[in-house]
């Protein structure tokens, strides 16, 4: 069986433009946040053809369902007929959720220290580590992978580990994947395709 799954980012949040790590916490979207999720669904709407052909799921979490919601007014779609999976939620960042680097790095030096930018997060005291995030994800590719058509409202480090575990990346080039908001990916055939929601510049 031939299938597509269409992986969007939520929008910008307060937040991200704070410089806040959220976790499992949430904060709203910003202006620039719900524009940038009305580009992907315009661009989306004209890939997918019908979209009640297609199942959504969403991240429970409130900037992922605010997301999901402007998705489906855009493209048309019953946003009761949406699925929330706990198991698409953000990395849990622990005692860390809610602060700026700057505030981690004074309080834990050497929790942040030892490790590299990509991996810091999952040093957090309280937080989740690595495989478990992979196992859900896991989890979850199992469960869908006889549903032809997906779209899919994560998150950003989720989204990395979602696509790392897809195209059987290691775990040091899953954590290096783009985590732009204005743009979202495809993934068919062990493929990964990056989509720009600039509709003069889709590749």
């Amino acid at each position: 069986m031939n299938q597509t799954i269409y992986l969007l980012r939520h929008g910008e949040t307060e937040y991200n433009t704070q410089g806040r790590y959220q976790g499992e916490l949430d904060s709203p979207l910003t202006e620039v946040g719900v524009d940038q999720v009305q580009q992907n669904a315009q661009m989306l709407k004209s890939l997918i053809g019908d979209p009640n052909e297609w199942k959504i799921v969403s991240s429970p979490l409130g900037r992922a369902m605010q997301s999901t919601e402007i998705i489906c007014e855009t493209i048309g779609y019953d946003l009761k007929n949406v699925e929330k999976d706990n198991r698409l939620t953000e990395v849990a960042v622990g005692q860390w959720a809610g602060l700026t680097t700057k505030e981690i790095e004074s309080s834990w030096p050497n929790l942040f220290h030892n490790t590299d930018v990509y991996n810091w997060y999952f040093n957090a005291p309280n937080g989740e580590a690595y495989d478990s995030v992979v196992s859900r994800l896991s989890a979850w590719l199992e469960d869908i992978q006889h549903v032809p058509k997906v779209i899919v409202i994560s998150h950003g480090l989720t989204g990395r580990i979602l696509r790392g575990l897809y195209a059987d990346l290691k775990k040091e080039d899953a954590l290096k994947l783009e985590v732009s908001q204005d743009v979202f990916f495809k993934l068919a055939n062990k493929d990964i395709t990056r989509i720009c929601s600039d509709f003069d510049h889709f590749y």
